[in-house]
């Protein structure tokens, strides 16, 4: 779910010729959802191999990551580890909605009701260890390093930022700013339209938020931003405090200078000290390796065509697309590669 921030912090537009050669690091959760819940046909179901096992996922990340590279992104896919504590309410909360919309789901497959049917399927999207032990597989075949962080994703990216090992974090959540990323792409795909969850479709922009800007433009610290977010809601308090959206907890704390002062006077019935040490005290891993390898095609072809019935053609296609970046490459030099 992550802080919902994306109305409060200011967005600069930007194009990809600006991230050519730059490393980020992608938010692996967030991506494979989009890719499951999205890739899917007309009836909501899932797309799938001849053994009827889920496919969507590798076709995400072969197609749009393939594109990224072609632009000259140097992607790095940063995974989950083990979730804090608090995080348990918020799990339990997803999975009684995804049990709730499989029911729905269930009820409109017997109605024979199409739309319905592709709504309850999306909010009934789950990903299995399968599923992302095969993403990292075939994410490490394309070439890519893959990071496994000892918990959240968005402290490890947010730490891989601070240290200048990436150039921005990428994901549709905003919790890597809470975690101090120094930049956030909240929409890092070629495509310029985006379907919401109530099915309309809007255009796009590539957009990029830079954190010390927006804290400077907003007035405050980042220690308030984490304050901020907690009176909105994270994903350690979901809610946050009824009735405060952004605008009012900015308002709030920009008149609190004091956080005691400041969750007493919303009557906040949580332990606001307890998430705000989850932010500031997340486990990361430092002796992370960022090392970008060519492609292994064999690889590559042996998961997409052998395992799960991938057209050959396709495939193919793609690869032609990323070895184009490898000449390309090799003419200014491997130096500026790895």
């Amino acid at each position: 779910m992550g802080v919902k921030l994306a109305d409060l912090f200011p967005k600069a537009e930007i194009n990809y010729d600006l991230l050519k050669g730059k490393k980020i690091a992608v938010d692996a959760s967030n991506v494979l959802y989009q890719f499951v819940s999205s890739i899917r046909q007309r009836d909501g179901t899932p797309l799938m191999d001849s053994k009827s096992r889920i496919t969507s996922h590798l076709v995400g990340i072969f197609t749009r990551f393939s594109n990224l590279i072609s632009k000259g992104i140097k992607l790095a896919v940063v995974f989950d580890g083990k979730p804090p504590l608090l995080k348990i309410r918020e799990q339990e909360r997803r999975a009684f909605l995804k049990e709730t919309a499989m029911e729905k789901f269930e009820e409109a497959k017997q109605e024979e009701d199409i739309a319905s049917m592709y709504k309850y399927s999306k909010q009934a999207t789950k990903l299995s260890r399968e599923m992302f032990d095969e993403s990292k597989e075939l994410i490490k075949a394309m070439g890519m390093p893959v990071i496994q962080s000892p918990s959240e994703s968005d402290a490890q990216m947010a730490f891989m930022n601070e240290q200048d090992d990436v150039w921005a974090c990428s994901s549709s959540d905003y919790d890597c700013l809470l975690h101090g990323a120094p930049r956030l792409i909240p929409n890092l795909t070629l495509s310029q339209v985006r379907k919401l969850p109530n099915g309309k479709v809007v255009k796009t922009q590539l957009e990029l938020i830079d954190l010390k800007k927006g804290l400077r433009d907003l007035k405050i610290t980042h220690d308030q931003l984490i304050a901020l977010g907690i009176l909105v809601g994270t994903d350690y308090n979901i809610g946050g405090v009824k009735g405060i959206g952004p605008k009012k907890a900015l308002k709030l704390v920009l008149e609190h200078k004091n956080f005691d002062d400041l969750f007493a006077s919303v009557k906040a019935d949580f332990n606001w000290k307890e998430i705000y040490a989850v932010f500031k005290s997340m486990p990361i891993m430092k002796n992370y390796q960022l090392r970008w390898q060519e492609p292994d095609v064999e690889k590559i072809k042996k998961i997409l065509i052998d395992e799960h019935d991938f057209s050959e053609e396709r495939v193919q296609s793609t690869i032609e697309k990323l070895n184009e970046v490898k000449k390309s490459r090799e003419q200014k030099g491997l130096g500026d590669f790895f």
